[in-house]
């Protein structure tokens, strides 16, 4: 029999004794159960995010709290039942249990001295914020950057297209005023040979060699935007159906012609002989880019073109176009040729099969127009240009007025010839005195005053716009209204520059022969300033 006694008897049973121990272990077990339960479910349910020593940690520490709740346990008990043995067996191995505990803290102390402070975790956030702040402030200055490089390339391409502009007008101004006597003369040699078969096949291959150098220069003048449009409100679907129809039998079989015309496509305030050809030399284009067959689409379609697009392209008016696109499936342009193939005269054909203006004309006639130019190509999957030309506001459409005047009607009335290059002067004396009119002639603005203000009867005054003598041909025929008024004007130049063309466009009641041009030409002109 067991000479052990409860715990209870060493305080004498004494109620308030009894009750105080059993209350206060009862509360300390209860503590030490929640710690344990609250240690094991926060290890649970954050071990994915936990290394493993501390997961250790926090599970053994969970143990030892439990085994603790159960010795505070057995205390209440031994206050009635002598099971001393039981608490020996629970204090034995809580023992180690606490041991492993404090060295486990003990080894792990290093590592929890390095763990960060909330104040550091702050500071940390605080720095990885100012990084991504400096980060975002320098992709935003990239970005800015990118922008002007690009704004600057914008502004180089235009200041060097601007740049041959002026060089090709004016070397068109020189060429058309030498293919003006050059077409006349040869105009005169045939009518005088034309008996003679041996000379005749000569006097038309020299008439198609200016025709050529015609046809060259008017490229070079509507790159350089110095041709003058006489732009009215045009039906461009109407346009396209007819170059389309054009373009069949010169296409040929191999390639289709497909046509897209939006129902709605608003008239474009445009010069239309001009789109013609326009539209005429891409598809030249476009069947040379598809030499073994494929398909041109032509399509339009009304556009606006915001202030984020013109933000992107600078020479971009915002407001309402007609966009005029023509597509094929050839072989593209690489990337690397796409800014250059305005340029006149650039071109990747072979020797013989082009002049390398088609694109710059193009170019010309749609800035000329206030419109706007794009291409999109990728090699072997063709290319797309696209005119967008400004919408026509309240202009009625109208169709191209007529003269009704023909080349072969003569006069006798005086004409006073203004024209500094003598080559030209002399020619154009001759075919105007060949029609019947008296002609008088000056070389530049000062002589052509001094006649003016002579007896000599002058019914119509015809200048180039370009002339010496301290005033171009539009201000000599303002002065010359003055002192004779009712005197009718005629104007001919090679390169209008701004004149008589502003906008690209002839002022109101002006009457302008282009050079070079047919002697035909010349008296048809004539006659209509002269009419009453």
């Amino acid at each position: 029999m067991s000479t052990l006694i409860p715990h209870g008897a060493c305080l004498e049973w004494q109620p308030e004794l009894i009750w105080i121990n059993v209350v206060s272990d009862a509360m300390v077990a209860l503590a030490l159960f929640a710690t344990a339960f609250l240690l094991g479910y926060f290890v649970w349910r954050r071990q994915r995010d936990m290394q493993l020593m501390f997961r250790a940690a926090f599970w053994g520490y969970a143990t030892f709290a439990a085994l603790c709740g159960i010795s505070r346990l057995l205390s209440i008990l031994l206050l009635w039942a002598p099971a001393y043995g039981i608490e020996a067996a629970t204090k034995g191995v809580l023992a180690p249990v606490a041991a492993a505990i404090a060295t486990g803290l003990l080894l792990m102390l290093p590592r929890m001295l390095m763990m960060p402070t909330h104040v550091q975790l702050q500071r940390a956030y605080s720095a990885l914020e100012e990084e991504m702040r400096q980060r975002r402030s320098a992709e935003a200055m990239v970005k800015r950057f990118q922008e002007i490089e690009a704004t600057e390339a914008q502004v180089r391409q235009a200041q060097r297209m601007e740049a041959i502009g002026q060089l090709t007008g004016g070397v068109a101004h020189d060429f058309n005023n030498i293919l003006t006597v050059i077409t006349g003369s040869i105009e005169i040699l045939a009518d005088a040979v034309k008996h003679r078969r041996d000379l005749v096949p000569i006097t038309e291959l020299i008439s198609a060699a200016a025709a050529r150098g015609a046809d060259l220069t008017q490229h070079l003048l509507a790159f350089a935007r110095r041709q003058p449009l006489q732009p009215r409100a045009t039906d461009v679907n109407a346009m396209v159906i007819d170059v389309a129809r054009l373009l069949r039998p010169t296409l040929g079989e191999p390639i289709e012609i497909e046509s897209m015309l939006a129902h709605d496509a608003a008239p474009a305030l445009i010069d239309p002989s001009q789109l013609s050809t326009a539209l005429l030399n891409l598809a030249l284009n476009a069947r040379d880019a598809m030499p073994n067959g494929g398909k041109l689409t032509l399509e339009t379609k009304n556009v606006v073109l915001d202030e984020n697009y013109a933000a992107m392209n600078r020479e971009v008016r915002p407001g309402d176009y007609v966009m005029v696109a023509v597509s094929d499936t050839g072989h593209g342009i690489p990337q690397n040729l796409l800014e250059k193939v305005f340029e006149p005269f650039f071109t990747t054909k072979q020797v013989g099969k082009g002049s390398g203006l088609g694109l710059s004309m193009v170019y010309g006639f749609v800035k000329q127009s206030n419109g706007h130019i794009k291409i999109y190509s990728e090699e072997g999957h063709g290319t797309t240009v696209k005119l967008y030309l400004p919408q026509a506001v309240g202009v009625p459409v109208a169709p191209a007025a007529e003269t009704g005047l023909l080349g072969g009607e003569h006069g006798d009335e005086s004409i006073l010839i203004v024209e500094d290059d003598a080559l030209v002067r002399d020619y154009v004396v001759t075919q105007i005195k060949r029609f019947g009119y008296h002609t008088l002639a000056a070389s530049n603005s000062a002589e052509a005053l001094a006649i003016i203000d002579g007896p000599e009867r002058i019914d119509l005054l015809y200048t180039d716009v370009i002339i010496p003598g301290g005033m171009n041909g539009r201000q000599l025929a303002i002065e010359a209204v003055k002192r004779r008024p009712g005197l009718r004007v005629l104007y001919t130049s090679g390169y209008t520059e701004n004149a008589i063309v502003h906008h690209g466009r002839l002022d109101p009641g002006v009457l302008l022969l282009p050079k070079p041009y047919l002697s035909s030409d010349l008296a048809r002109m004539i006659r209509t300033a002269l009419a009453p």
